[in-house]
């Protein structure tokens, strides 16, 4: 049921795609705002100022209430400009605010990216070595020939060649990772090779993920979020702003204000582009706008479109279940932060991503 409605809602975006371009959007020359590390404060900058659309806001708002959100931020040029909150916090004890934590679920996936980018910088890894190398041999349930094609890029990149068709997606232990197909041959949304990323990291930095994430992330962009393992799957939880602060990140390089965490530069260019020609709508874990095609997570196929014909050709995006976004658009200094529940029953909410970004160019346009 839940591929009908993900079809349906290709259907749709092949109807209003407007354009295949991938087009090297200029970036602004305005300086970005950086809030501070040690406090709650954050500068703000009114909608009015920015001439955007009120009434529209306020349209996009009883949108995003009406879809299950719990929170939403739009950043320009670093600072607040939309900042919203509804519902109840997860444990459903108390109204949703800007203390309240939220899971990222896939979202984190990007952050985990920037991690193994960090690893690789600081000398722990290099991402065209086996797996096998930091994992040891055996780590899966491959002959050996072919395990040993599997590099730490094909876990960022979704190649692996892993069969996803197991009864478990999500499990990491030798009998669930077997054999489909060779690495680099194959793009399939697949949890489990991107979760082993987590052990790579931790082994080579002989550190908790928890630990290798605040000593390099947090202390400098103040973020305090927290891995939490959930079954198989390790998932990042945060405030809505803790997200904001990523996401602000990721729009200035990889530079929180003046201090540069990733100094890579390659890395980090390659990490939002496309890391593979299977799926050119991807880069290291991470989704692209603006691209020719796109294979989507729990299908095998190659759709016509690009990731959502309302955003703008150059978003790159942080996503997860149920419609958890950290959308960076360089060209415009803008990040945007939505968090909450599932917005309908598809698998990926592709048309609620479509359609929140036809309300927000409503607003900003």
């Amino acid at each position: 049921m839940k591929q009908i409605f993900f079809i349906l809602g290709l259907i749709v975006l092949l109807a209003c795609n407007k354009s295949d371009a991938d087009p090297d959007n200029p970036e602004t020359e305005q300086t970005l705002y950086f809030p501070p590390t040690n406090s709650g404060n954050w500068e703000t900058t009114s909608p009015e100022s920015l001439d955007w659309n009120i009434a529209a806001l306020n349209e996009l708002k009883t949108f995003l209430s009406d879809n299950g959100t719990r929170a939403f931020i739009i950043l320009k040029d670093g600072k607040i400009v939309v900042e919203e909150y509804w519902g109840k916090t997860i444990l459903n004890t108390e109204d949703f605010n800007s203390d309240a934590t939220w899971y990222w679920a896939s979202a984190g996936k990007t952050l985990t990216a920037f991690l193994v980018g960090l690893a690789q910088e600081q000398g722990l890894l290099n991402i065209t070595n086996k797996t096998s190398d930091y994992l040891g041999k055996t780590w899966s349930g491959l002959p050996e020939e072919k395990e040993d094609l599997i590099q730490v890029k094909h876990h960022l990149c979704m190649t692996t060649g892993l069969d996803y068709g197991v009864s478990n997606p999500d499990c990491t232990t030798p009998e669930c990772l077997q054999y489909k197909a060779d690495a680099g041959t194959q793009w399939y949304y697949h949890n489990a090779p991107y979760t082993l990323l987590e052990e790579v990291v931790s082994t080579v930095s002989n550190q908790s993920y928890n630990a290798f994430t605040d000593e390099n992330i947090e202390q400098t962009t103040g973020m305090n979020g927290s891995w939490i393992n959930l079954g198989d799957n390790n998932v990042y939880w945060s405030t809505a702003r803790d997200a904001a602060r990523f996401g602000l990140l990721l729009l200035n390089k990889g530079s929180w204000d003046k201090t540069e965490i990733m100094h890579d530069t390659t890395y980090f260019h390659s990490m939002v582009n496309s890391s593979q020609s299977l799926n050119p709508s991807y880069g290291y874990l991470c989704w692209l706008n603006g691209k020719t095609s796109i294979i989507v997570p729990g299908l095998p196929n190659s759709f016509p479109v690009s990731l959502s014909a309302n955003a703008p050709a150059d978003l790159f995006a942080a996503m997860g279940k149920n419609g958890q976004f950290i959308e960076v658009v360089p060209g415009q200094n803008l990040v945007v932060i939505r968090m909450g529940e599932a917005p309908d029953n598809s698998m990926v909410p592709v048309v609620f991503h479509n359609d929140m970004w036809a309300k927000i160019n409503a607003v900003i346009n």
